[in-house]
């Protein structure tokens, strides 16, 4: 409350934040009210005087040299801490020092302080005017500011140390990081035994004992050398379970369950399902999910931060995209759980937000160096998830196998009455699964915003209120206007730059990624040409491991473009997914045992022994049987080679 805001071409200011909804007064006298969540999703929303510090682009940052990527780390730490007084930024826990204590000393002052430290830790050529000029490049150019210009210009594959064994050393420091009887010995062997255990041994090659001891002092925070105490806690206090969250997206949980229906995969046949959410631990919103094969590789952290901290408003062609998963499923309503414009409404309206910690399982996720160095930028805490002990439960898996549970029997309700689950076949098989991924994906977005949101949950009453049990959507709106602040979502462009990256050509046909065609009219300059800003000519390609249906391209501007998939028409259509099933009862039969026959269409007009050919002959030259003979003309014939009548034939049968 009282921050300054622009919406709609004018400069407002917050008077109150209630119930989720944000009340604000003009300049020049008018007042208004919003949704919070509409308005920080306004494409012309910013708050003044909030520095939007622009997000490094991974390959950019890539290809700099590790000693100055972890300089420019240690630039921003200090940065910050002449700026609030802490090295985290303001809202991080703990004191400042006192030469850094923004009520006792002028900005110039805690300048010329971190000047006189940074030469007493051995930084060369460092003075308060040196300090100012980092500072100021900070806030212009966001942590690219603060890289050396030289290392930007040089650009070389050779003298780089494998990332494998940087993760492994920076995973020691942060081991053995406070300890005073740590020596730079003791730093490499445990990184060699951890790059042994991740990867095998030998699998890796390490590089010489002396350039391993470079690579641990660059690796170093020059303010904490190694076998120096910390001078921050290593982590929360382990003791009574997880720290409790008390506002929105001060703690999200990530966590996975499996479902109990199954899907069918681009290979034609039913496969296991599984959900990953990030669950927001004080409201219980869910604000990513993404559905994903149970024997795929792990959610990767930084398209789950994309899902969750962009609206999908502010995503490229989503309001179409929507409307033709939509459609796809031509249901009435109850099984359509809202129409189409309530849905759109409904969904603009769901809560996004930067997340200030975000705890995950480390067995199940693979943190990567850039992932660390995005949300070191963006000020998000990453937390490793404690290992289950006695009187410690994982609340938010229990919470989302509950969500998993809830959704397999809405997803069994709606596929029995579309009429797409076949009784079992003579030898007991169920019937093969309805729904595709992207069908599946979409009735799983449908059901959060209509059903989990707005669902009570026993978890979320408040201690003087016990007997009322609370939505995730109204105890949002709850807890939003007690916190009296409202977490600010990133931009469309920062969803992009949050995907994980391929390097492809662009050909005359276009672009080729996952065995499917990806154009735009954007590439016509470019067909058949290298990249100019890259090393092998090849294009940077940001991609959604979960939505095929676009990826996006950094062009010579250095935007990133959308470019949609060419036939993304035909994972939706109804009548294609006829075509799909057909197609996954003949790859089935395939693989079946000889002599078996193909599993016999249980449409309408067919009973479950007519052959799929429907040729109306009796093969009885089994052994013991008799020659083939045709079966007399019926009301299903012509003649002996008139037109066939299925219905008729079916009748007969």
């Amino acid at each position: 409350m009282g921050a300054q805001v622009r919406f709609e071409d004018r400069t407002w200011q917050v008077t109150t934040l209630v119930d989720g909804r944000a009340y604000l007064a003009a300049e020049d006298g008018p007042t208004g009210c919003v949704l919070a969540a509409r308005l920080v999703a306004a494409p012309d929303f910013k708050v003044v005087g909030r520095a939007d510090l622009p997000m490094p682009s991974a390959e950019a940052w890539a290809a700099l040299p590790l000693a100055d990527r972890e300089r420019a780390l240690s630039w921003q730490r200090h940065i910050r801490e002449i700026e609030t007084g802490l090295p985290g930024g303001s809202g991080s826990a703990g004191v400042p020092r006192d030469e850094y204590d923004p009520q006792r000393f002028t900005l110039a002052e805690r300048e010329h302080a971190k000047a006189r430290e940074l030469a007493a830790l051995g930084w060369t050529k460092v003075s308060r005017a040196t300090v100012q000029r980092r500072r100021i490049a900070y806030h212009k150019q966001g942590l690219m500011g603060l890289v050396d210009h030289r290392s930007l210009r040089a650009r070389t594959a050779t003298g780089r140390a494998d990332e494998r064994v940087v993760a492994a050393v920076l995973e020691a420091l942060r081991l053995r990081r406070g300890r005073k009887a740590t020596t730079v010995r003791q730093i490499i062997d445990l990184a060699e035994r951890i790059v042994a255990d991740r990867h095998g041994p030998g699998r890796v090659t390490l590089p010489a004992r002396s350039s391993l001891y470079r690579l641990v002092r660059m690796l170093a925070d020059p303010a904490e050398p190694v076998g120096c105490p910390a001078r921050t806690a290593t982590g929360p206090d382990g003791a009574g379970g997880d720290a409790p969250a008390l506002r929105p997206a001060e703690r999200v949980h990530v966590a996975t369950a499996r479902l109990g229906v199954e899907a069918v995969g681009e290979d034609g046949r039913a496969v296991t399902v599984s959900v990953t959410c990030t669950l927001d631990g004080a409201t219980g919103c869910v604000l990513a999910a993404v559905l994903h094969p149970q024997q795929a590789a792990p959610v990767e952290l930084s398209v789950l931060l994309a899902e969750m901290t962009v609206p999908r408003s502010a995503r490229p062609g989503w309001r179409e995209m929507l409307r033709a998963a939509h459609e796809a499923l031509p249901l009435p309503l109850p099984q359509r759980l809202m129409p189409l414009d309530a849905r759109i409404e409904a969904t603009v309206a769901r809560p996004v937000a930067l997340p200030q910690t975000l705890v995950f399982d480390p067995a199940a996720a693979a943190v990567t160096p850039w992932f660390l160095t995005v949300c070191e930028s963006l000020g998000v805490s990453l937390e490793a998830a404690p290992a289950r002990r006695r009187g410690v439960h994982p609340v938010a898996g229990d919470t989302v196998k509950t969500l998993a549970g809830l959704f397999t029997r809405h997803a069994a309700d709606l596929a029995g009455a579309l009429g797409a689950v076949h009784p079992p076949d003579s030898a007991g098989r169920q019937a093969e699964a309805f729904f595709s991924l992207p069908h599946l994906r979409d009735v799983l977005d449908e059901w959060i915003t209509a059903r989990w949101h707005t669902r009570p949950q026993q978890a979320l009453r408040h201690p003087l209120l016990p007997k009322a049990a609370l939505s995730p959507q109204e105890m949002w709106r709850v807890l939003l206007g007690v916190a009296g602040s409202v977490p600010v979502p990133l931009t469309g462009q920062d969803f992009a730059e949050l995907l994980p990256v391929q390097h492809q050509a662009v050909t005359e046909s276009g672009i080729r990624l996952g065995r499917r065609r990806y154009d735009h009219e954007c590439l016509d300059e470019h067909r058949g040409r290298p990249c100019p800003t890259t090393d092998g000519g090849r294009w940077e390609v940001h991609h959604h491991p979960y939505d095929v249906r676009q990826v996006y391209i950094r062009l010579p501007d250095g935007l990133l473009h959308q470019i949609p998939w060419t036939e993304h028409a035909h994972a939706l259509r109804p009548f294609d997914d006829t075509v799909r099933r057909r197609t996954g009862q003949i790859l089935a039969a395939r693989s079946g045992p000889p002599g078996h026959p193909p599993p016999a269409n249980d449409g309408p007009g067919r009973e479950a022994g007519v052959p799929a050919g429907g040729t109306g002959l009796t093969d009885t030259s089994a052994p013991g049987g008799a020659d083939v003979a045709p079966v007399p003309d019926g009301p299903g014939r012509a003649g002996a080679l008139g037109m066939w009548d299925a219905q008729a034939e079916a009748e007969q049968w």
